[in-house]
């Protein structure tokens, strides 16, 4: 994104992304640049399945009491905070997560489809990162939001299939960034300019019908 702005002098005002870029850092990086963001995360499809929705183990399932700072499981047991950890990325960005853990899973009924551990079950959640996600759902399904998606899957990606399929293009020949990068801009120029003489060819054709 940095090139970008310094490439065209800003940025886009909403940025669209698949869920390979859905992480809590990038998030935290477009809301700091005041960028409306279209990004899935990883588990973005998967929570619409009725097998993920049906799982009890999933915290997403389960309701959280911001009052209280606690959470409720599917079979009604508390966990309480137990204490917060902090962690960077390789880029030094912090991710915080606070740790929570059952008052008592004793005598749950609902425990062997819980939790596979011996104790207590305990989760480690990133309050940041659920903000994130739960914006990043309500914008992706927004009727303004599919409409996005869909346009995002129907520009880039038929690109990408053109030029892996009917090029053949499937790996790069270079090594090392800048010259990738310079590979990328040859093939890039070479898709446009065929794309433009199959232009010409068919207003060619009309103004000869």
């Amino acid at each position: 994104m940095e090139k970008v702005k310094v490439t065209l002098g800003k940025l886009p005002r909403t940025i669209i992304a698949d869920a390979g870029y859905g992480s809590e850092e990038n998030y935290a990086y477009l809301e700091n640049e005041n960028l409306e963001a279209l990004v899935k995360y990883s588990t973005y499809h998967k929570e619409k399945t009725k097998s993920w929705q049906k799982d009890i183990s999933k915290v997403d399932n389960w309701q959280y009491d911001e009052s209280e700072d606690t959470w409720t499981c599917t079979a009604g047991r508390t966990l309480l905070f137990r204490y917060e950890s902090k962690g960077k990325t390789e880029s030094g960005f912090e991710i915080r997560k606070r740790h929570y853990r059952s008052e008592s899973c004793e005598g749950c009924l609902l425990r062997a489809d819980c939790t596979k551990a011996q104790g207590d079950r305990e989760i480690s959640i990133s309050l940041a990162y659920k903000r994130y996600k739960e914006q990043a759902r309500e914008k992706l399904r927004s009727e303004e939001g599919y409409a996005l998606s869909v346009r995002r899957m129907i520009e880039p990606e038929s690109v990408f299939g053109q030029i892996k399929n009917n090029r053949g293009f499937r790996r790069f020949l270079l090594r090392g960034l800048q010259k990738v990068s310079l590979e990328v801009g040859w093939l890039s120029l070479a898709h446009n300019l065929l794309k433009k003489v199959a232009a010409d060819r068919k207003i060619e054709k009309m103004v000869q019908e």
